[in-house]
């Protein structure tokens, strides 16, 4: 559910309409699509612009980008969109502690008590720049462990790995 209509099997343009969106764990690369001329046919703001180099712009879509770039790049055209809800599939994989700050940083700009994000993450170092509210461990399609306490939960993993959350008692 989502504003109270069931989303479970609609199509992405209309969970988009909704005001879903979601980002990839790998983003694509798109020759002969510049930046700006994405932006320019879809942003419903200029928020980009506090978030991407400028000598991106005028680059193609993610075509030899590192990984933190790219990673920047679609926070940019997610954030753009002014959805209400975004799903970040592994924001922080492939990213240098800088750019991870800033992809951080963005994020927590942008939530507000009228906008929700769900970050799934393997690695949790971007947690340290997020200071989540609320963190759930996902184990075999399942959640195992809820917890307000994110640097319990995160430490009990880095320690004891995600076997330990079966039996979730923080």
């Amino acid at each position: 559910m989502f504003c109270k209509k069931e989303v479970q099997n609609l199509k992405p343009e209309k969970r988009s309409k909704l005001g879903i969106a979601v980002t990839f764990q790998h983003p694509p690369a798109i020759k002969g699509v510049k930046l700006f001329q994405l932006f320019d046919k879809v942003s419903k703001n200029k928020t980009y612009k506090k978030i991407i180099p400028e000598h991106l712009l005028e680059r193609e879509m993610n075509v030899g980008f590192s990984g933190g770039e790219k990673k920047l790049s679609e926070l940019a055209q997610v954030v753009s969109l002014d959805p209400k809800f975004i799903i970040f599939d592994e924001v922080d994989s492939g990213t240098d502690v800088k750019n991870l700050q800033m992809i951080a940083k963005t994020i927590k700009k942008w939530l507000t008590k009228k906008r929700c994000a769900l970050i799934i993450t393997h690695q949790g170092t971007i947690l340290k720049f997020l200071k989540p509210t609320f963190v759930h461990v996902l184990y075999d399609g399942k959640i195992v462990c809820s917890s307000k306490n994110w640097r319990k939960v995160w430490n009990t993993i880095t320690r004891y790995g995600y076997e330990k959350c079966k039996k979730c008692r923080i």
